[in-house]
């Protein structure tokens, strides 16, 4: 049996392992990275550290196979990290950006955005100001729970006055892709070679 809490302190070695084993378009990771930490520096563990009220995680007899983390603004979460949390990380991540791009390794790509954070679009910031990121290991995946912790999620959203929910997908995550369109999310259009596929849905 599964169960779905929020996220508590001791989670955080689940988050950042969970991160790693699906940090390549929903693939394991792992034998990608030297620093095993890097993925879930950027899509994990500031959620549950600075607003654990939104994350909740999926737990199974194993332990915790699953997650749901993200914010309520995005605006002021990225202002928070970028005054209480990349300051810590980038001393001990080298910015690779004189390093010609087509030489650089995944933890160098993870490194850039510790020094240069992505900005999701303006326009879909203003319409949907909440973001997410969900991740499941293979042992809790087509069993519904994904759907349980997104409507966990968006629960706490709407508790928390947000009039709108954003994600952001790799082109090549098709299983995220095809979850996210069943369960009712809009994807937005964008360009012929966008790097990632943008999902949006109103509260």
């Amino acid at each position: 049996m599964t169960n779905i809490r929020p996220v508590v302190k001791t989670d955080t070695p689940s988050l950042y392992s969970i991160a790693l084993k699906t940090g390549d378009a929903g693939q394991d990771a792992s034998a990608l990275y030297k620093d095993p930490k890097l993925v879930g520096h950027i899509y994990a563990a500031p959620y549950a550290i600075f607003e654990p009220k939104s994350c909740f995680v999926a737990e199974d007899d194993e332990g915790v196979a699953g997650y749901i983390v993200g914010t309520s603004n995005t605006l002021a979460f990225a202002e928070l990290l970028e005054t209480e949390w990349w300051p810590l990380l980038r001393p001990q991540h080298e910015d690779p950006t004189d390093i010609p791009f087509e030489e650089w390794t995944a933890d160098q790509l993870r490194a850039f955005l510790i020094h240069n954070p992505a900005k999701t679009p303006q326009r879909i910031v203003d319409t949907y100001p909440s973001h997410l990121h969900i991740n499941l290991l293979p042992r809790l995946q087509g069993q519904g729970v994904g759907v349980q912790l997104i409507d966990k999620f968006l629960q706490a959203m709407d508790m928390a006055g947000s009039r709108g929910v954003h994600l952001g997908v790799s082109p090549g995550n098709e299983r995220a892709i095809y979850f996210y369109r069943k369960y009712g999310f809009k994807e937005q259009p964008m360009g012929k070679n966008a790097h990632t596929i943008w999902f949006t849905m109103v509260l």
